[in-house]
This record gives C-alpha cells, sequence and structure tokens, in this order.
C-alpha cells in the first residue's frame, strides 16, 4: 500500500484525548497495553498533503482574523462533485463553520424555540442530545429496527406516528448513521423526506461522516432526493472525521434556501463561536486534493476490512452479543442485552472488564441503548484482532478457561 495503516503512530504525549483520557483507563492490568476504541477519531496518521499545507501557512507570522479564501469553496465545490456526484453547489450555498455541532446547533436555534420537539432518530449521537439538553429542546426518539436480515431500518411508521402527536416541524437526521454505520439509500431517504413534506418538518443533516463508506455502498446526499430536501435541509460536512483534523476544529454547511441560510449565518454570528480557524482552512485545501482523494480510498479498505472483521468475531464467538455489519463509519455499535443477563453481569462491569484488559471502548448508554457499546475501529488491523482475542478470552468467554 502507499500509505501506511499499519503502524500504530505515538500518540502519548501529544495532547491526544483517546490515549491520555480513556474511561476506566485506570483500571488497565499490568501486561496488558490500551488500545484506543472509545472516542471517534483514527489512530491513523493523515494524507501527507495536510501538514505541507498547514506549514506553508505557519511559515506566515500572522494568525489574525479571516475569512475563507475562493481556494477553499472551489475545493468544498469540487470534492462534493467527484466524491457525491453533487453538480449545482456554489459558492454562496456554503458557509464556514466551526464544527458540525455548532452548525446543528444554529440551525436548531433558526428552526426551533426552547420546549420543541425534535424527531431523531435512537441509537442517537451523544452529541445530538447534548445541543438539545443544554439548549431546552425535547428530544422525541424514534427506535431504528433491524430487518430480518440484521440491517438497521427507519421505522417510518413510529416517525409519523411522533411527527403528527408531538407537533414536530424539525428533525436532525444522520447520514451515514452514528453509531449505527447505516449508509441510507437513496429510496429510504425519499420516502423519509416525502413523510418530513407531508407535515412540513425542516431538516438539520449531519454528513460528517459521507466520505467514510465501506465497500459495496454509496452515500446519498440528504438534498439530492427532492426538490422539498434541496429547500428545506441545513447540511453539515467536515474534513475532520474523514482525515482525523477534529482538533483543528472546522466544517461546512450546504444550505441551498437562501432565506434557511441567511438565518443560520446569523444565528452562529450571534453566538460569537463561528470566526473562521485558519489552519483549518489549509488543512482542508490539503485534504481536497488528488492524493487526499488516493489517501481516502487506500482507508476505505481499511476500514472495510477492520469492521467486517469486528462484526463476524462478534458474530462467530460472543453468544448474546449483537452488533450489525456497518456500511460507513469506524464504529461498531454492540448491543449486549442478552449476553448480560445470561451472565448476570451489568453494564459498568461489563465496561470495566474490557479496560481492565486494555480494550478502550465507549458506554454507549448514552447513545440510547441501555446495553450499547460503541468500538472504534480505526486502529492498524493487528490491533482490531489483539483487541478481540482479549475480549474473546478475559472477557465474553471468560469462563471457559
Amino acid at each position: 500500500m502507499k500509505y501506511d495503516f499499519e503502524t500504530l503512530i505515538e500518540r502519548h504525549g501529544k495532547d491526544s484525548i483517546a490515549v491520555e483520557c480513556p474511561p476506566n483507563g485506570e483500571l488497565t492490568k499490568a501486561g496488558f497495553t490500551q488500545i484506543p476504541m472509545w472516542i471517534a477519531d483514527m489512530n491513523f496518521p493523515t494524507v501527507p498533503t495536510i501538514p505541507e499545507r498547514i506549514a506553508e501557512r505557519v511559515a506566515h507570522p500572522a494568525y489574525g482574523y479571516y475569512e475563507p479564501r475562493k481556494e477553499y469553496f472551489d475545493a468544498i465545490i469540487d470534492w462534493q462533485r467527484t466524491q457525491n456526484h453533487v453538480t449545482d453547489l456554489k459558492k454562496e450555498d456554503i458557509g464556514y463553520e466551526n464544527g458540525v455541532l455548532g452548525g446543528v446547533a444554529s440551525a436548531l436555534r433558526v428552526f426551533c424555540q426552547p420546549g420543541d420537539a425534535i424527531l431523531v432518530h435512537a441509537p442517537t449521537y451523544i452529541g445530538f442530545t447534548h445541543v438539545f439538553t443544554s439548549a431546552g429542546y425535547n428530544p422525541v426518539l424514534s427506535y431504528l429496527k433491524k430487518d430480518e436480515n440484521g440491517v438497521w431500518r427507519m421505522d417510518y411508521a413510529d416517525m409519523e406516528q411522533k411527527i403528527r402527536e408531538n407537533n414536530i416541524h424539525t428533525t436532525v437526521f444522520c447520514s451515514p448513521h452514528n453509531p449505527c454505520g447505516r449508509v441510507w439509500e437513496r429510496e429510504e431517504i425519499e420516502k423519509a423526506m416525502a413523510l418530513f413534506e407531508k407535515y412540513q418538518v425542516n431538516v438539520i443533516s449531519d454528513e460528517i461522516w459521507s466520505d467514510l463508506i465501506l465497500a459495496g455502498h454509496q452515500h446519498i446526499p440528504t438534498q439530492s432526493v427532492s426538490a422539498y430536501a434541496h429547500d428545506h435541509t441545513a447540511a453539515f460536512y467536515a474534513p475532520s472525521k474523514t482525515f482525523n483534523l477534529a482538533g483543528l476544529i472546522g466544517s461546512y454547511h450546504i444550505i441551498y434556501n437562501k432565506a434557511i441560510r441567511d438565518e443560520v449565518v446569523r444565528a452562529s454570528k450571534t453566538t460569537h463561536y463561528n470566526s473562521m480557524n485558519v489552519l483549518s482552512m489549509y488543512a482542508l485545501m490539503g485534504a481536497y486534493t488528488p492524493e487526499g482523494h488516493d489517501w481516502l480510498n487506500q482507508l476505505r479498505e481499511v476500514l472495510t476490512k477492520n469492521t467486517a472483521y469486528g462484526a463476524q468475531y462478534i458474530k462467530d464467538h460472543f453468544k448474546g452479543v449483537e452488533c450489525a455489519a456497518p456500511q460507513g463509519t469506524y464504529m461498531l455499535f454492540l448491543h449486549c442485552e442478552d449476553w448480560c443477563r445470561a451472565h448476570n453481569v451489568d453494564m459498568d462491569t461489563l465496561q470495566k472488564k474490557g479496560a481492565e484488559v486494555g480494550v478502550m471502548w465507549q458506554d454507549g448508554r448514552p447513545f440510547h441503548d441501555p446495553y450499547g457499546i460503541r468500538m472504534n475501529l480505526a486502529v492498524p488491523y493487528s490491533l482490531v484482532v489483539e483487541a478481540f482475542d482479549r475480549l474473546d478470552k478475559y472477557v465474553f468467554n471468560a469462563e471457559k478457561d
């Protein structure tokens, strides 16, 4: 392979939350190294064109206030065209956002008032929950359901009932879905959008994972499926998940409806949080390049291999643990209810058992699954194998020893 996704880069002493502050990290027993499999960042070096562009900008010794330059917008337009087949995107449809969650919060201020009900699928990304509760909104959960093949699906009848009963006019839509890893098919999004149009529901679409699509799947931009979706959706993107740039803080919105766009921009300025991070601008321009495309294609191969191994291992070895193979992201979402009941183990204990042997996974209960665990498989393949071997020997099948 052209790029190295097999060597674990040393992140200790480099301010990384993933390795410096893992949950229950103090419980890891002597003799076990810690494998960072919780917070959603990757343990791979990013594409070289990113630090090259950052270094180019850092060489100029002034870092005041800035506006995005033309090259920034051109890079986004080209990336959306080549990655997502978007052909109608213009500079004025794009706006800088100091993080996707910040953009979501601004859009909520435009579409909602405190106390309003908001439709969101569950399991639910923990960041959405924090935004809802801190701003006084009322999240109404519509749980995804697995079909006969174990694929997560939207429950349209439940969605409609929740919208009607709670007089909902705003939804936060996650595409691809975090934490379940579903890459929605066009027909699925079309059906959801038809329902939203019927009840005049505005859509906030978090598409931060849209580049991390696993083999055999294709991201469909929410705004592309209908005229209503085009004009009633505020979509949010970022290179941060794709290229591991979350620490640089930089995202962008795509909003075609000028009236909505103007209000979202006004809301973000009112909070005074949305000033341009000049280094994130250069990072994006370094990412959205031909070399960035090549690097991403190789990364997708790595993530497809890692997640397929993990999902299959769970199916073959961990009786009582459910895990749908993801179609996008680099996350596995485990549901451990049957295993916990069969072994009389609560979720706190299960979480700690993993940490004791250095598997630093994430509590899935804040994602609205009382028996959930989220696992980040964006680590070298050898560590994926090692992590599941430890979970097999010391956690899920320990009594066999």
